[in-house]
């Protein structure tokens, strides 16, 4: 990875200095049932964390009340379980862990890292979806609503360097301008919330976390958030971005979409067509077998190699 080492005192209240064997993660957000694509990514992250002897964690990204559905987090937690996937450390829940979202705001704030943006919903549709930076330079009333965004270019005491590459464990080398293809990330909204820029890099900080395998429809953010780990003088995890469940009419698979539940009464089922997504090849014999007899045999011949593209046509039974 080729993002610049930081010249600026280490964040004390994030700064871990244990050195962990593989810890990987399942992180869903609560806005409805799993789906055959989340279920996807939850059994690539887990085999990847077994095939390696390491453990697995759920953190359940519950940051967003307003697109929270009654009882989700518990249900997601139900099917994992009913799945035979089960995690190694209690659940970590984001909407207790707010006090250290703060103190990390505020350090990246005394740093010069991050800054307050009063942008008008019009000002931002004008920019065409990258944020321009120009709430750098003004000077603001902060008793009014406002975001946090944080520097990802221009930075104090950094040589300028717009460019960040890293090798992805499953889709390769891959390089964006965080200038011109990302722009200044919100850390916190006006609306008060923690933004999922910020939480995720911090729980990852906090569980040691050291591999994150998740879905492609999260590669593109996946530089910013390496260059905040850097920022934060944190270890930066390794990522691999797996395929996506596609519908017939292009769309992915999610709860947007009104993605059909999982069902869990055909466990073992799901989990043979989810290791067939990730071209596993699971032996057809084993589409009946018990979930635990399926998992072993899916952990002990577990391929990263064998998962390519960006996203795969599913048909939903």
């Amino acid at each position: 990875m080729s993002t610049t080492a930081s010249t600026s005192a280490p964040n004390p209240s994030l700064s871990n200095t244990d050195t962990p064997g593989y810890r990987g993660r399942f992180a869903p957000s609560p806005s409805g049932p799993l789906h055959f694509g989340s279920l996807v990514s939850a059994l690539a992250s887990h085999l990847d964390a077994k095939a390696h002897k390491g453990q697995w964690l759920v953190r359940m990204e519950d940051l967003d009340p307003p697109r929270e559905q009654p009882g989700a987090a518990s249900l997601i937690l139900q099917t994992l379980e009913d799945h035979g996937l089960y995690w190694d450390e209690p659940v970590l829940y984001q909407s207790q862990r707010h006090p250290a979202y703060q103190a990390a705001l505020e350090w990246l704030m005394a740093q010069d890292l991050a800054y307050p943006c009063c942008c008008s919903r019009q000002e931002l549709t004008a920019m065409g979806g990258i944020y321009d930076g120009r709430c750098r330079h003004r000077q603001l009333d902060l008793t009014q609503p406002h975001a946090i965004r944080l520097k990802l270019y221009d930075l104090p005491n950094r040589s300028p360097n717009d460019w960040l590459n890293f090798d992805d464990l499953i889709q390769g080398h891959q390089t964006q301008n965080l200038r011109t293809q990302a722009g200044d990330q919100i850390l916190k909204r006006r609306d008060g919330f923690y933004a999922y820029q910020l939480a995720v890099v911090v729980d990852d900080i906090h569980q040691n976390i050291t591999h994150i395998i998740r879905g492609s429809d999260l590669l593109e953010v996946t530089a910013r958030q390496l260059l905040l780990f850097s920022l934060l003088d944190a270890p930066q995890p390794a990522f691999g971005h797996v395929p996506l469940a596609m519908q017939a009419n292009g769309q992915k698979l999610s709860k947007q979409n009104q993605a059909k539940a999982i069902d869990s009464a055909k466990a073992s089922r799901n989990l043979w067509h989810g290791l067939a997504f990730l071209g596993q090849n699971p032996p057809l014999d084993l589409a009946h077998a018990s979930t635990g007899e399926l998992l072993d045999w899916a952990v002990a011949h577990w391929q990263r190699s064998a998962v390519t593209g960006l996203g795969h046509l599913y048909q939903e039974e």
